[in-house]
């Protein structure tokens, strides 16, 4: 593929958080005041393709690298589509279960759900962290058997959760904050049995999007600090007429 056909992919949530790590790796090196950060923080994260993320960083050296002549790579990767879309891969799962005996399991990041997982706690616990995960269908069940144990899922918001599991002793906790559903979104069936353990699921954001929160934040209060700083300067020049 030649660099300008490169150049027209779509960019993805991955691609946009690394060139924004090299920002903030520049704006603490001294490479870029406040105001460059924000200006190309703000165009990272709306960018579209790798057309758009280039410029970014062309005058900046790779995070932790001193030499300018190295740039931050934009070749494009084997990647999922955009979307939920490109999230439903319809073959089969990356794991199709997880056993914790007295000990733990995890599984996270990049990883395919299978149509059905099955996971097994006793005295133990596990982790389920379906956030950057590809389903191998558009429904998958999640089987979880906790004795004396838990284990612990976590979705993104959109996510359509039903819960059938039974406790005994135990318990099943169904998702805070229920919104909508999001258009394409995969369903998720957990069910299973709990006997003195519990099997918890809990919405988080996925870790680009909580940054984009988290800087959005920063902005809004460096605007609010600003307001207040010519505010003040405002009176001190009406006072001294």
């Amino acid at each position: 593929m030649s660099d300008d056909a490169a150049l027209d992919l779509r960019a993805s949530d991955a691609d946009r958080e690394r060139v924004a790590e090299v920002l903030r790796d520049a704006l603490a090196e001294g490479r870029l005041d406040m105001d460059e950060f924000e200006e190309r923080l703000e165009a990272a994260y709306a960018a579209r393709t790798y057309g758009e993320l280039a410029p970014l960083t062309r005058d900046l050296p790779a995070a932790g690298v001193p030499s300018p002549s190295v740039p931050v790579s934009f070749v494009k990767e084997p990647v999922r589509g955009e979307g939920w879309a490109g999230r439903i891969t319809g073959g089969g799962g990356s794991s199709t279960g997880a056993v914790a005996i007295l000990s733990g399991f995890e599984r996270k990041g990049r990883w395919t759900v299978p149509k059905r997982f099955s996971c097994f706690a006793f005295m133990g616990g596990g982790e389920l962290d379906l956030r950057e995960a590809d389903f191998a269908d558009r429904e998958v069940e999640i089987s979880c058997v906790a004795i004396m144990g838990g284990v612990q899922v976590i979705v993104e918001p959109g996510v359509e959760v039903v819960v059938r599991g039974v406790g005994i002793m135990g318990g099943f906790e169904h998702p805070r904050d229920d919104g909508p559903v999001d258009p394409g979104a995969p369903r998720v069936v957990i069910s299973g049995l709990a006997f003195w353990g519990g099997v918890g699921v809990e919405r988080k954001l996925r870790r680009a999007e909580r940054q984009r929160l988290k800087e959005q934040r920063r902005r809004e209060k460096l605007d609010r600090h600003a307001e207040r700083q010519e505010l003040r300067r405002a009176r001190r020049e009406e006072r001294g007429r």
